[in-house]
């Protein structure tokens, strides 16, 4: 399985949510109840939440890192993202490498290394046309 990725991307593997979340993997699904389907998706190996700034990003990343998530490490004197990562698509890139995400850039997916890519997880469509439907309300 992958996840759809746009914009900035926060790719967390569930195993180390399951591992590091304060509650788990069933805390981090309410937690962010409000966001799954709309800026929130996963796969059954990675969770996925995103952003449309740098700043957006960077306010996940302090979360996630409050929360004891080793975000990136030292490596042979470069850094790597280790707990997570922070993947861009086409409009933006990756600055550090990640060794446990593969990508199909065709699809502009990311799916865990070792996994096979199959079916691509993503935004619920119809949650974004009840969105707009609210946002521009027909006269």
């Amino acid at each position: 399985m992958a996840v759809m990725t746009e914009f900035l991307n926060l790719i967390v593997p569930i195993s180390v949510i399951e591992e590091k979340y304060p509650g788990g993997w069933e805390r981090c699904l309410k937690d962010h109840s409000v966001a799954i389907g709309g800026r929130v998706w996963f796969d059954d190996y990675l969770f996925r939440d995103g952003a449309m700034s740098p700043e957006g990003i960077e306010l996940l990343l302090k979360a996630w890192w409050k929360m004891g998530f080793e975000c990136y490490r030292e490596k042979d004197g470069k850094k790597e993202w280790l707990d997570l990562c922070v993947y861009g698509n086409r409009m933006e890139s990756s600055f550090m490498p990640c060794e446990w995400l593969a990508e199909d850039p065709q699809s502009q997916s990311v799916y865990l290394k070792g996994t096979e890519i199959g079916e691509i997880k993503g935004r619920d469509w119809d949650l974004v046309d009840d969105w707009e439907a609210m946002k521009f309300p027909s006269i």
